[in-house]
């Protein structure tokens, strides 16, 4: 009864935002302010009054450029997107000119003057600056400009703000007509008993929002226990566990910006030689660069600095959603370890070991505890949480911010001039004084880094040691791959004695092989690559070196981690979650497979 009363005060003019979404509203202060943004910069001389068209002619894309907050009173409830009906582009778009001579070093002074700025919350939550006079940057043509973004993290999340592109840019090198603007009809802007309605509308139609969130946490945190028990493995990083550093105090409100370019297909090609992942490179990267930046000032802890690493919960059904869709995880990156190969190579077993808890917990569930918190009370705690500086008396939650999104891979335009370079920035906050943002466009990566002045007012020199050390990185690789081919290259993998293992015990426990249980076909990759068939059709069961004509399901993995498995290191269901094995075809036949395998003696060399 008390529903159907409500949704005649239903305003479908205002839109709530999430929890998770309220946070970066509430943590945002003077010293702080919470949007994200970028430099991009365009090949040619660019007009200002053909940007502005162009974004005119395109913003109804995106409606939220056109919206503004409105707060529930006494902040009984999170806020409100509703329709500016004052909106006025020319507030959101500035057009500046480089001070001379027009070099990098100018850009990234404006650039950072910029990103010091808050956004007004009384407005449409964004700003674009126009910059010309581009006439001294390496490889870039003299007279190109660049577009300095800002847009408040309330507002998108990373993965968002790289589809925010498309307002801008096109894929075509061809100048088209610029379409006139699609009319903008705003509804009026709710009163506070509208305000009040919809919020108690809110509750009254979920009254049992917390208990579910609470519920699917302690799930999650029983699935991640029983895996810890079943692998015997570690938990990964705690929160307040990271050593304090330079890094980790108090931030000023004036921000350092800086952005170093690297070739993608060279950073691939080192991850392909070391089987790890681009992200597990990357990380690296910066871990070598701030090992030697803490080194230089004797300030690098004995522990290893921790990094949170965001990642997108995003659906597919969620990809053309522009508010917040984030989770994260802790990752030590092994700031202690001085071998530049073994620092990668550490890296990579602590992210597998965070996604394996990343993925028994369920991002989104992480993602949801954002949910269960009053906005009025977190709003509060986080202001207090500011105001006395509480971050100053406590363990870092971590030690660094380091987050990657993947960009187009083929270039992009507006009005015929190329776009260049995608550089990011994202904000910092008292505690988390550096946040790296790492994306690729056309070929290129781009690691760019945002401080302030407290915590890196060297942030140049940062920026110059990442470059430094991803050549130091990759020599090391290469170095390394020059002696594995001077080695005379095995005839056998290793798992060949295993299958033989294999082969011997299947009929041996033929009791446990049941008539159609299925064809399958191991695929073992590495520095011998095989095939074996395992025909489990009838008992006891044959086991053959050959590729499997239609099998049931095909399992990939390494000899290395196969070899784990049989040992009894390893479970094929632990190998499976952290995506060392991969497993095509009917998985239900698969699991059966896997359940006689663990019922084996396990193999010895």
């Amino acid at each position: 009864m008390l529903g159907k009363i409500l949704k005649n005060f239903d305003n479908p003019n205002m839109k709530s935002i999430s929890g998770m979404d309220a946070t970066f509203l509430y943590i945002e202060s003077p010293t702080s302010p919470m949007h994200i943004g970028g430099v991009s910069v365009i090949e040619g001389d660019l007009k200002f009054e053909t940007f502005r068209k162009i974004i005119m002619s395109r913003i109804h894309m995106i409606p939220k450029l056109r919206k503004r907050l409105i707060f529930a009173p006494m902040s009984i409830d999170y806020p409100y997107w509703v329709d500016d009906p004052n909106f006025d582009i020319n507030l959101h778009l500035n057009h500046v000119a480089l001070p001379k001579p027009g070099s990098w070093k100018e850009l990234r002074k404006t650039a950072s003057h910029i990103f010091s700025e808050p956004l007004d919350q009384s407005r449409p939550l964004w700003s674009f600056t126009f910059v010309e006079g581009l006439d001294n940057v390496p490889q870039v043509p003299k007279g190109s400009v660049a577009i300095i973004s800002k847009v408040h993290h309330v507002a998108i999340d990373g993965m968002a703000g790289a589809g925010i592109l498309s307002l801008i840019f096109d894929f075509s090198p061809e100048k088209n007509p610029i379409p006139e603007p699609k009319p903008f009809k705003p509804a009026p802007i709710p009163n506070e008993l509208s305000v009040v309605m919809k919020s108690a509308m809110s509750f009254a139609s979920n009254p049992l929002k917390l208990p579910k969130i609470v519920t699917q946490a302690l799930s999650a945190s029983v699935k991640t226990g029983m895996l810890t028990r079943v692998q015997k493995s570690e938990l990964p990083i705690a929160p307040f566990t990271a050593p304090p550093t330079l890094l980790n105090g108090i931030v000023s409100p004036r921000r350092m910006w800086n952005a170093a370019i690297l070739d993608l297909a060279r950073v691939k090609k080192l991850k392909n030689l070391m089987g790890t992942t681009l992200n597990d490179v990357i990380l690296a990267f910066c871990a070598g660069a701030l090992r030697k930046y803490l080194l230089e000032k004797n300030r690098l802890p004995h522990k290893p600095l921790v990094a949170m690493v965001p990642i997108s919960t995003r659906t597919k059904a969620e990809a053309n959603d522009v508010d917040n869709q984030i989770s994260s995880m802790l990752i030590q990156i092994a700031t202690n370890v001085e071998d530049p190969i073994e620092r990668l190579e550490t890296i990579h077993e602590n992210t597998v070991r965070g996604k394996t808890y990343q993925n028994a917990m369920g991002a989104k569930t992480l993602a949801n505890m954002a949910e269960a918190v009053p906005f009025g009370v977190a709003n509060q705690a986080a202001r207090l949480y500011s105001r006395f500086q509480v971050s100053s008396m406590h363990k870092p939650v971590f030690n660094v911010t380091i987050t990657n999104v993947p960009g187009p891979p083929m270039p992009l335009y507006i009005n015929g001039h190329k776009l260049l370079s995608v550089m990011g920035m994202a904000p910092v906050l008292d505690g988390m004084g550096l946040i790296i943002t790492i994306f690729s466009y056309d070929g290129l990566l781009f690691i760019s880094s945002t401080s302030d002045a407290n915590s890196m007012p060297d942030i140049d020199d940062f920026t110059r040691y990442i470059r430094e050390e991803a050549n130091i990185l990759e020599a090391a690789i290469l170095k390394k791959g020059k002696k594995k081919r001077a080695k005379a290259k095995p005839k056998k993998a290793k798992s060949d004695a295993l299958f033989a293992h294999f082969k011997k015990e299947i009929k041996a426990a033929a009791k446990y092989i049941k008539p159609n249980n299925g064809v399958f076909q191991f695929h073992v990759t590495g520095t011998v690559e095989s095939f074996w068939q395992v025909n489990l059709t009838k008992s006891p069961g044959s086991v053959i070196k050959r590729k499997a004509k239609n099998p049931d399901a095909t399992f990939t993995i390494s000899d290395e981690h196969l070899m784990k498995i049989g040992a009894g290191k390893m479970s094929l269901q632990a190998a499976f979650i952290q995506g060392r094995l991969k497993i095509d075809g009917d998985s239900a036949r698969a699991m059966k497979l896997g359940a006689i395998i663990s019922k084996l003696p396990k193999f010895t060399k």
